[in-house]
């Protein structure tokens, strides 16, 4: 069984973070919200509470089963984990005195705790908290201070339970990999085994155990998500997989065969479905950006569900979600949802779709997807190409959706792309695309005014898409894919460029 660090999410911005953090070490962690925790098992070696936007002190702050897992495997909690363990078991946490956010320095580090072997006095950590510990419980051994934390982290006498106040996970803290690691390999025992290949190997295997003899079908994007689990299924099934790939109307330009192209030398069977007018007339008049994605979904299955009765014994649908479609798409509040966005392709199938669902990559982040698709061998054509909203260009048309704005965005969206290519910045950037704005602004060509549209390009730097920059593309680049655009893409007048990082932004619009 893998050996797996649980982490427990009571809200933070920060909890993706952490697990990004773990993954690194090469140790399988998964999030699970604090309202639905998970029974211990054999192969649960330790758990992480994670930070919240609550504090301790409010009324409806959340209140883990914390006895489930204290005092029977390594517990370490994190700001308000550290917090919500001092004060469940009597100690005293109060309003800090000022807000104790941004960067401090750590002092008083005990290096005979295994938790903090290699961690520096003086070593700059990330302070995000309203509230402090004022007072410990008296079986509570502080392990390291700050100027103006006392508590910065703790232990508890005789078990591996320990507490920080601080977050090692975020990069401004600088030896908080090191702090990680402690907990993960010298504290829980972990051996750092999980690696690209443990988990071709472990997932080819389930996938075997799980489908049997039945038929399963894909749905490819030419993205790099679809084409790795479709890889994956296929070391796994062989014959038994059907890949369809559906034109929505929505794709980049000439994308449709490009992509029946590409997966030629992949051995994979892939049938080509154009379903451009049912997805337009779905569509029709829509502006809201959530109906537009519910909508563009709904279409896209009942696509597959006609295609599946052409396959004999096809009981499976297999899609390629990753984990931030996964984590973006459920609350870990315990209150109402707190979802970003929906994913057309998280939460499962309607009940008449006699499908059950396989998703081999749900539990990886997008560059632990490429690791293993360059593990798998696949070429980097395909496993360095730009991530692509399921819902295509449909989100990138801000309000109505017609063939004609299809037609403009496609012939801005190319532009763009290539020009990226061509001036060697392509791999310089984790996402890019264009996005047609709902408004006309005023211009002039050929001494005439002229009404037309303006778009704006979207270039952002990541690892893995829960948090992005914006790139700093060179001006001379921008003013000349503004001058391309406007002088290529007739409709065009205006050309702008989104320097909004995520967050507070999202990378796409809608």
């Amino acid at each position: 069984m893998q050996e797996t660090i649980l982490i427990l999410d009571f809200g933070s911005q920060y909890t993706q973070l952490i697990a990004r953090r773990l993954r690194e070490l090469n140790v399988y962690c998964e999030i699970t919200p604090w309202n639905k925790p998970k029974e211990l098992t054999e192969n649960i070696k330790g758990v992480i509470f994670s930070g919240s936007p609550f504090s301790v002190r409010d009324e409806n702050s959340p209140v883990p089963q914390i006895e489930l897992y204290k005092g029977k495997v390594p517990l370490l909690g994190v700001c308000f984990g550290a917090q919500f363990m001092a004060s469940h078991f009597g100690g005293e946490v109060l309003p800090s005195k000022i807000r104790e956010y941004g960067r401090a320095h750590l002092s008083h580090v005990d290096q005979s705790s295994v938790l903090m072997h290699g961690v520096r006095d003086n070593s700059q950590v990330w302070m995000s908290h309203g509230d402090t510990i004022k007072r410990m419980p008296a079986d509570f051994k502080v392990i390291c201070s700050t100027e103006d934390v006392e508590f910065a982290g703790f232990k508890v006498d005789n078990e591996d339970t320990f507490g920080i106040q601080f977050h090692p996970e975020v990069y401004h803290s600088e030896d908080g990999k090191q702090l990680l690691e402690n907990f993960i390999v010298n504290v829980c025992g972990c051996d750092q085994s999980w690696t690209p290949d443990s988990f071709i190997d472990v997932t080819i295997q389930a996938l075997k155990d799980k489908i049997g003899s039945d038929s399963v079908i894909l749905g490819l994007s030419g993205g790099v998500d679809s084409s790795v689990a479709a890889t994956l299924l296929h070391k796994a099934i062989g014959t038994q997989l059907h890949c369809i790939f559906v034109d929505n109307g929505l794709l980049r330009k000439n994308e449709f065969e490009s992509v029946l192209e590409s997966y030629k030398g992949l051995g994979l069977n892939v049938k080509g479905v154009n379903a451009k007018s049912k997805f337009y007339d779905a569509l029709k008049g829509e502006s809201d950006p959530e109906k537009k994605r519910k909508l563009i979904g709904g279409v896209f299955i009942d696509v597959f569900d006609e295609e599946s009765h052409k396959i004999e014994d096809a009981n499976w649908l297999a899609q390629g979600t990753i984990y931030p479609d996964v984590i973006e798409s459920v609350s870990a509040t315990g209150g109402p949802s707190a979802t970003i966005k929906s994913h057309h392709n998280v939460g499962g199938l309607p009940d008449y779709m006699k499908l059950q669902v396989v998703e081999p990559l749900r539990l990886l982040f997008k560059d632990e997807v490429r690791r293993v698709g360059r593990a798998l061998g696949m070429p980097e054509a395909i496993i360095g190409r730009h991530p692509f909203p399921g819902p295509g260009l449909g989100i990138r048309i801000l309000g109505d959706i017609t063939a004609e704005k299809v037609r403009i965005l496609q012939e801005v969206d190319h532009v763009f792309i290539e020009g990226l290519k061509k001036w060697n910045l392509y791999d310089d950037v984790w996402q890019a695309g264009a996005i047609l704005l709902p408004v006309q602004t005023v211009g002039v060509m050929g001494d005439e005014r002229t009404y037309e549209n303006a778009v704006a390009l979207r270039a952002v730097s990541s690892t893995d898409g829960m948090t992005a920059d914006w790139c700093h593309l060179p001006y001379d680049f921008l003013a000349k894919m503004s001058n391309e655009i406007i002088n290529n893409v007739k409709g065009i007048n205006r050309v702008t460029y989104d320097i909004s990082s995520k967050p507070p932004a999202t990378i796409e619009w809608e």
